[in-house]
């Protein structure tokens, strides 16, 4: 599986005009690969995952190329994204009852997911949907499968809507904030299931989170977003150990855990940038940043690749092998 995006823009109509949530992704993934994006909310993370789904409002303007295995899927027609949809994509939305529908049983959804895209009996249906429960730590599951949403805890309903989302084997899953709603206890044994299950498969995983600490242990490359833009990208190790935008700095200084009990919590000085009225000209992050120079304020860097990762970035935090074999020359 490669799944490739060049140029993504989206742009939504509001009452004040156009609101721009993406501005120009590039990115990549290949089979097997957890990508994790990550920033602020209201920073594109969302909007890219609907894209990629189509699953965007109607009034959504999407331009640009993403590609699937060679295939546009940018134009393609309802009739087209559902076939794609719950076959070879499949998404996760942060709250399960978003995709459970509350009058019907466990056993009744997870069938006709299956049967939708394969030609199979019910009592077949019914026995893979058994084992991919089994596989989520969702026992008895002959029993879940009779239960109906509500009767399940948040963690529970959680693992039914991934063993869903596995059910025919998609080569491609996006995960919008699965485990935000869930206790710290709950949320690590979910991660650890989903990345067994996803690393066995070979099933590519984008895991969008504002959660720096489930990145760390769960995707093997992050893309940083802000204001509809990567900033970064690199391995996961790379990009906490050694960031180089100073937004990524950013957001690893702002973690709860590393404020002094009793102190106000860490946070990013300033706004994230309108939407509606996107920073003419400079860098986006420019207003925020304890780095901008004249140049930022001017001029919007571009995103360049080197050794592997990514920075859109003028005055970078690390030089060289510092920045885990990326040239980039810091300015004065």
């Amino acid at each position: 599986m490669e799944l490739s995006m060049r140029g993504l823009e989206v742009d939504f109509p509001t009452r004040a005009g156009r609101a721009a949530a993406l501005r120009g992704v590039d990115l990549d993934l290949a089979g097997g690969e957890i990508l994790a994006l990550v920033g602020e909310s209201g920073c594109g993370k969302s909007t890219l995952g609907l894209a990629l789904m189509g699953l965007l409002d109607a009034g959504a303007q999407v331009r640009g190329s993403v590609r699937l295995d060679g295939r546009e899927l940018i134009g393609l027609s309802e009739a087209e994204w559902r076939e794609l949809r719950g076959a070879r994509m499949a998404m996760v939305f942060q709250d399960p009852m978003q995709t459970l529908n509350p009058v019907l049983r466990i056993e009744t959804q997870m069938v006709e997911a299956l049967t939708a895209h394969r030609a199979m009996s019910r009592p077949e249906a019914r026995r893979a949907a058994c084992a991919a429960l089994e596989r989520l730590g969702v026992t008895p599951a002959a029993a879940r499968l009779r239960a109906y949403p509500h009767e399940l805890s948040g963690g529970q309903r959680q693992r039914v809507v991934f063993a869903t989302a596995l059910l025919n084997q998609p080569e491609l899953i996006i995960a919008d904030e699965p485990t935000t709603a869930l206790d710290n206890t709950v949320q690590a044994e979910l991660l650890a299931l989903v990345r067994g299950v996803v690393q066995a498969s070979g099933v590519a995983l984008i895991w969008i989170t504002h959660d720096l600490a489930v990145v760390a242990g769960m995707a093997g490359r992050i893309a940083v977003m802000y204001a509809g833009r990567v900033v970064e990208t690199g391995t996961a190790a790379e990009v906490l150990v050694a960031p180089a935008h100073p937004y990524t700095r950013a957001l690893l200084d702002a973690r709860p855990e590393r404020s002094v009990p009793g102190s106000r919590l860490p946070a990013i000085a300033g706004q994230p940038p309108s939407l509606l009225a996107p920073q003419p000209g400079g860098c986006a992050f420019h207003p925020r940043c304890p780095q901008a120079r004249e140049r930022c304020r001017a001029e919007a860097p571009q995103l360049s690749r080197a050794g592997g990762r990514g920075l859109r970035c003028f005055y970078p935090l690390v030089r060289g092998a510092d920045a885990g074999g990326v040239n980039l020359r810091v300015e004065d």
